[in-house]
């Protein structure tokens, strides 16, 4: 057990008297009252049925795969009612309006000008369920990160500088395993040069740093959300969250600062153009990138195209009102065979009509 003394936390191990850290002192203290001090399990005083919103656990069971059987019966189920009073994750979860009863049921979010906090460009709070405010962290940090491309066939993908899977597990754990005693939100904090995640609340069970990153080992603070999670497969039970991250972000970075625990991704953008971005340079070239990877898969796309095919291409670029009729006179095809090829030419994306049938007009991709 541990003793106090001139103002410190001790243990005595074998003949000597070790100081504790407060990390070590919490943990303590967390073991010996574990299941009295969870926070997820605990009654949220003067709430009621009134106060849960009856569609959101609706579309979550739906999400579950669960039957609905009434609100209180399916909360019961969840494991979200504790002695005829619904718990703390039952109305931060599902509640109608959870910062009522938690004000720290809050998101920040902010984009710096630089690497450091000096200059604010944006500054967005959010309220509401932990399923709202994961999906607008998400959102957020996608809306402000530069978006990348690549092709298949002529279908643009987006490519987000940073895993967007990466991105959605880091937000998850921020919520699902901070300590809400602590009254400060989930903060997500963009810099020129990085994007950083931060929640109150150390590793909890004692783990490390070095654990997460090499074990999948996982310690939960609030055992409660996180079942609700895994339902909805969110989350899965083998601490493999944190190598998920590092198999698609590998320089992503964990740490540990006073009491809070940040996520901290490097923005490739910024390591790759430092010194084109204030040239002014680097949409320039991405433009003339994407422009070149069109015009090669255009020149794919026709070299497969039968010797009609490749006539009715010319014909529309070269008289874009031509209708089929005249199309099937020119070529000496029936208008049937036209109307496939043009079928053809769509499905490849090198022709769209504009307009409709009559008064209308063909557009074709040009080399």
């Amino acid at each position: 057990m541990p003793y106090f003394a001139y103002g410190r936390a001790y243990i005595r191990t074998s003949d000597e008297d070790k100081p504790l850290s407060v990390k070590e002192l919490e943990n303590l203290i967390l073991q010996k009252n574990k299941d009295q001090l969870k926070w997820d399990r605990s009654i949220c005083k003067e709430s009621g049925l009134e106060d849960i919103d009856e569609e959101k656990v609706r579309f979550f069971l739906r999400e579950a795969g669960r039957e609905y059987s009434g609100l209180e019966n399916s909360l019961k189920k969840l494991k979200l009612i504790d002695a005829g009073k619904l718990t703390n994750t039952a109305v931060i979860l599902f509640g109608k309006n959870p910062e009522d009863f938690f004000p720290n049921a809050r998101l920040r979010c902010a984009v710096f000008a630089t690497n450091d906090t000096s200059y604010i460009i944006d500054m967005q709070d959010y309220t509401g369920d932990l399923f709202y405010l994961i999906g607008e962290a998400e959102k957020y940090i996608l809306k402000n990160i530069h978006i990348g491309m690549r092709l298949e066939g002529l279908k643009r993908i987006d490519v987000p500088e940073i895993a967007k899977e990466a991105i959605r597990e880091a937000v998850i754990n921020a919520f699902c395993h901070r300590d809400y005693y602590e009254y400060d939100s989930v903060n997500v904090a963009i810099f020129k040069n990085r994007v950083e995640i931060r929640n109150k609340g150390l590793l909890y069970g004692g783990l490390t740093i070095e654990q997460i990153k090499t074990e999948m080992v996982s310690e939960r603070r609030n055992e409660l959300i996180a079942e609700i999670f895994h339902e909805i497969h969110w989350i899965e039970k083998w601490g493999r969250g944190i190598r998920l991250i590092l198999s698609m972000e590998p320089e992503a970075d964990f740490k540990e600062v006073g009491t809070q625990f940040i996520v901290t991704f490097k923005r490739k953008y910024f390591e790759e153009n430092e010194e084109k971005v204030g040239e002014g340079k680097v949409e320039k070239e991405v433009e003339k990138e994407v422009e070149k990877e069109v015009e090669k898969e255009v020149e794919r796309q026709v070299e497969k195209l039968t010797e009609t095919q490749k006539l009715m291409l010319r014909l529309v670029k070269e008289s874009p009102y031509i209708s089929i009729k005249e199309m099937s006179e020119i070529i000496g095809i029936r208008t049937s065979s036209i109307d496939k090829n043009i079928q053809t030419l769509k499905k490849k994306g090198l022709i769209k009509r504009v307009g409709p049938a009559r008064g209308g007009h063909w557009e074709a991709i040009e080399k």
